[in-house]
């Protein structure tokens, strides 16, 4: 890991504990994200990011989510794992506004209800989502993908018009260091390999400062480098950003739990298990249904 990785993802952590530990005008509740709730806006003061309550999900009599209850702390990185037709994807569909659910209410925060909105309102709120598949626009240049991922006025008299103030500049250089794509500021999309497409559709969703991140499978077809890279990379971000990674690969999974993260075991739709790592993988209930003897 990088001195400069380790420093960030250190002071990070160390900002977010403090967030937790220090009172505030909410009666000693935790700050959260420590920014004034405005209107339209997720209060984070409870300490909670996403919190889903008896989500149900059914596809024609087949209950892909089943009850679900689950709550991503402000600042965690939580890994979700479990067998395919778990109810994985489902799930991020639900969060995400892609999947209307039968039952279950889902909030961003305390006070957003994220299901009285659209996908589009819900990306602008500070939910972002990696599919498994990067998705960047491979005819342009890393830098040119950055640039388009930054939050600002995308109609077309303001983009015409537009220049890049030296602090998105900043913002820009911050960003392809973090995802290890400095060197390849110029090159062109689609000529990257397949982890770094996936670092920079991760770079692009940084860009547009989200709350919340999901991650679907990230590491999925990377080199064993690669997926070092990538841990690396989601440490870095903890307790600046709440993170969700769902992934099948164990080693991964152990890499950015570090034996004492949560980790969310899905069966069927529902919570099987719930636990430290080292917990779970002992859990007689998880080893049959996934891990195997």
């Amino acid at each position: 890991m990088t001195p400069e990785l380790l420093q960030a993802g250190a002071k990070r952590r160390q900002q977010h504990e403090e967030r937790k530990s220090s009172g505030t005008a909410s009666g000693g509740r935790s700050a959260g994200f420590g920014r004034p709730v405005r209107e339209g806006q997720a209060d984070f003061t409870q300490g909670v990011a996403l919190y889903l309550e008896d989500i149900t999900v059914s596809f024609d009599g087949f209950k892909a989510l089943n009850a679900l209850t689950l709550a991503i702390n402000v600042g965690e990185l939580r890994c979700i794992i479990g067998p395919n037709g778990a109810g994985k994807t489902t799930l991020m569909d639900v969060i995400t506004g892609k999947t209307r659910p039968d039952a279950g209410s889902v909030f961003f925060g305390s006070t957003i209800d994220l299901l009285r909105m659209t996908e589009p309102q819900i990306a602008q709120i500070g939910v972002g989502r990696k599919f498994q598949k990067p998705t960047v626009y491979e005819k342009l240049t890393v830098f040119e993908n950055l640039e388009l991922a930054l939050k600002a006025d995308r109609r077309a008299r303001a983009t015409l018009f537009s220049r890049l103030t030296g602090e998105q500049l900043d913002r820009i250089g911050q960003m392809l260091a973090l995802i290890h794509l400095k060197a390849d500021v110029q090159r062109t999309a689609g000529l990257l390999s397949h982890g770094q497409k996936q670092w920079l559709e991760i770079g692009m969703l940084l860009m547009q400062d989200p709350k919340l991140l999901l991650l679907d499978e990230p590491v999925a077809g990377m080199t064993d480098e690669e997926t070092e890279r990538t841990a690396e990379l989601f440490l870095s971000l903890e307790g600046q950003h709440s993170l969700v990674v769902v992934e099948h690969d164990m080693k991964f999974v152990d890499q950015l739990t570090q034996g004492r993260k949560k980790v969310t075991v899905l069966h069927e739709g529902s919570v099987l298990a719930e636990g430290l790592l080292a917990d779970v993988q002992d859990d007689q209930k998880v080893v049959e249904v996934y891990l195997g003897r």
